[in-house]
């Protein structure tokens, strides 16, 4: 368990939750603590453990200017987080497969055979999806990985905002990466908060559900 939680109140954590959008601009948060926080939120389950997702935490200003443009909708959060935090999923995560599994063989968490033998069969599986195959796992995944973030975040004593509404097409170039190969997926806002939140309602479980 991380030492840097101020929160273990599960129910507080998960149904206070709340998007935030104005942040105290002159909080930082250490690069020590938001890789603690990432790695907290690694724990999400994905596909056959290959853990498509890909982050870049927007912190300094020359960055964030960089961002502006391409969250219309979406400046207060800029402006004044601690950071802005892009998930992107990996059309190409496949390539770390070997480093992973033979990390959980390292571990102990998986037999030498076994890793040989799930390898044998993930690898080729997944070089044979189409493009719009790999881009719905990939994006499930890094969907998953990005709310137990704003989770973590809260246990850490943080408040969050997921951002859908940014121009997809030019995320990933103008961060430094290949646009044909990393997906972007999300864009959180990390920070502390200066206002709770506005309170929302959802629909009822039974409107929503149906038992067979």
């Amino acid at each position: 368990m991380s030492k840097k939680f101020t929160n273990n109140d599960f129910s507080d954590i998960t149904f206070g939750r709340k998007s935030v959008r104005h942040y105290d601009e002159t909080y930082k948060i250490s690069h020590e603590e938001m890789l603690e926080m990432i790695q907290e939120a690694t724990t999400a389950p994905s596909s056959v453990n290959l853990q498509p997702w890909r982050f870049i935490v927007v912190e300094s200003e020359e960055e964030k200017s960089k961002l502006k443009p391409l969250i219309r909708f979406n400046q207060l959060q800029n402006d004044t987080s601690s950071a802005m935090v892009l998930f992107f999923g990996d059309m190409k995560c496949y390539e770390l497969g070997e480093e992973i599994y033979d990390q959980a063989v390292a571990e102990g968490k998986m037999p030498k055979e076994v890793r040989d033998e799930q390898l044998a069969a993930i690898i080729p599986y997944y070089e044979s999806f189409s493009e719009s195959k790999m881009n719905d796992v990939i994006k499930i995944d890094t969907s998953l990985v990005a709310m137990q973030f704003m989770l973590v975040a809260r246990a850490h004593g943080y408040e969050t905002n997921p951002i859908g509404g940014f121009e997809e097409d030019q995320l990933a170039e103008a961060f430094g990466l290949d646009k044909e190969r990393y997906v972007p997926v999300m864009i959180v806002s990390i920070g502390k908060g200066k206002e709770a939140g506005y309170e929302s309602v959802r629909l009822s479980a039974d409107k929503i559900t149906e038992f067979k």
